[in-house]
C-alpha cells in the first residue's frame, strides 16, 4: 500500500522556521511522537552512540559518492530527497554502476552540505562523515541536526577514535562498510537485503584473496590521493588499507592510525613502495598526478616510478562504499600480473 508521505514544502517551511528560530536562541518544541511502525523500534550501534528509529526515515539527504552508492545499493532511491557531491568528483557518477539512480535523485549542490539545503530538502534523514560533510567549524553536526528534528549516521570509516583530536577509524575499513549495510538495513526496514548485499561482497573479496599465491612476496603499495608539499594518502581505517593489503599487497601505511590524512613524502621514500595506487577524480586528473610523481626528484629512485608501476582507481573505489569489494579484485589482478 502506497504511503502517505509529508510534502517537502510543508517539511521545508517548518524546519526552516526551526533554523531561524534557533539561530536567535530561542528553543525548539519538539513535535509530538506518531506511533511507531510495524517492526520498530531499532536500535543501532553508530561510532559507539545507540540511535533508536521508530519508523523508517522518509527523506534522506547524503553526501559524497561512497555514501549516496551505499543507499542506492540497498534499494533505497526513492528515499533520497538529494544528495550533495563535489564537482571534482563527476567523474565518479559518469562511471558508476548506478549512473541511472544518480541521474533519478536530485543533486542538491557541487560544494559542501548545508544546514539550508538539508532542511529545503525537507530531509528527515542525514547520512554523511567526518570530513564528509559533518563539521564542528561549519556547525553542521549529528547534535546539530537532533535540535532542528532531522536524525542522522555517521560513516563508519569517520567515526573519530581519539587518537589525537581529528584521527578517524575504530574499525577495519570492510568491517566498516558491512556495519554500515546492516545498520542501514535496520533503520530502514531493509536488513534481508542488506544481508544479501554483505553476503555477495564478501565472497567477491573471497575469490579476489583465493588469487593471490601463498609464497608470492607481497608489492609493497602507497596510495597517492594528492599533494605536492605533502602527501593526502589513506591510513589503516581507510577503505584503501583493506582494498590494497586483501588484493596482496602491503599498505605502507598501515601504521598510520587515521583513515585519510597528510604524511611525509619522507615517510613514502623511505617505505620504498614497489606500486603507487593513484586515487581518481577531476582535479588534479589521474594523468596530472602521475606526471607529478614521476618528475617529482625525492620519488626518482623508488621502484613504483622508476619502473612505472602506476594503479588507477576512482575515487569512489577508495572511499568506503560498495564499490570497495570489486576494488580489491581489481588490485588482486594487478598484482599478480607484475
Amino acid at each position: 500500500m502506497p504511503r502517505t508521505r509529508p510534502t517537502a514544502t510543508a517539511l521545508t517551511a517548518a524546519a526552516l522556521s526551526a533554523l531561524l528560530l534557533s539561530s536567535c536562541g530561542a528553543s525548539v518544541r519538539p513535535q509530538a511522537e506518531a506511533p511507531q511502525a510495524q517492526g520498530y523500534p531499532v536500535t543501532v550501534t553508530n561510532c559507539g552512540q545507540e540511535l533508536t528509529f521508530d519508523r523508517a526515515p522518509e527523506r534522506v539527504v547524503a553526501y559524497d559518492s561512497g555514501i549516496v552508492e551505499t543507499v542506492f545499493a540497498l534499494g533505497l532511491t526513492d528515499r533520497l530527497a538529494g544528495y550533495v557531491m563535489s564537482g571534482s568528483k563527476n567523474n565518479d557518477i559518469e562511471g558508476s554502476p548506478w549512473k541511472a539512480e544518480y541521474e533519478r535523485a536530485p543533486r542538491l549542490g557541487v560544494d559542501r552540505i548545508s544546514k539550508e539545503s538539508i532542511l529545503e530538502a525537507g530531509a528527515d534523514f542525514v547520512y554523511a562523515g567526518w570530513n564528509y560533510g559533518f563539521s564542528e567549524d561549519r556547525g553542521l553536526t549529528p547534535a546539530h541536526l537532533d535540535e532542528l528534528g532531522v536524525r542522522s549516521y555517521v560513516l563508519s570509516e569517520s567515526c573519530r577514535n581519539g587518537v589525537g583530536t581529528t584521527s578517524r577509524g575504530t574499525m577495519a575499513p570492510l568491517e566498516a562498510l558491512y556495519t554500515d549495510l546492516r545498520n542501514l538495513g535496520k533503520i530502514f526496514g531493509v536488513p534481508e537485503r542488506a544481508e544479501r548485499l554483505v553476503a555477495e561482497y564478501q565472497e567477491v573479496v573471497r575469490q579476489a584473496e583465493a588469487t593471490v599465491p601463498a609464497d608470492r612476496p607481497r608489492p609493497k603499495v602507497f596510495l597517492y590521493d594528492s599533494g605536492a608539499d605533502k602527501p593526502f594518502t589513506g591510513g589503516k581505517y581507510a577503505a584503501s588499507n583493506e582494498i590494497i593489503t586483501r588484493g596482496g599487497g602491503d599498505d605502507v601505511m598501515s601504521g598510520v592510525l587515521d583513515s585519510w590524512t597528510t604524511v611525509t613524502w619522507e615517510s613514502v621514500v623511505e617505505a620504498n613502495p614497489d606500486v603507487i595506487v593513484i586515487n581518481d577524480y577531476d582535479v588534479p586528473s589521474a594523468e596530472d598526478k602521475r606526471k607529478f610523481l614521476e618528475t617529482y626528484p625525492p620519488l626518482a629512485q623508488v621502484p613504483a616510478v622508476r619502473n612505472g608501476r602506476f594503479l588507477v582507481l576512482p575515487y569512489a573505489a577508495l572511499v568506503q562504499g560498495p564499490r570497495n569489494p570489486a576494488a580489491i579484485r581489481t588490485v588482486a589482478d594487478y598484482l599478480n600480473g607484475l
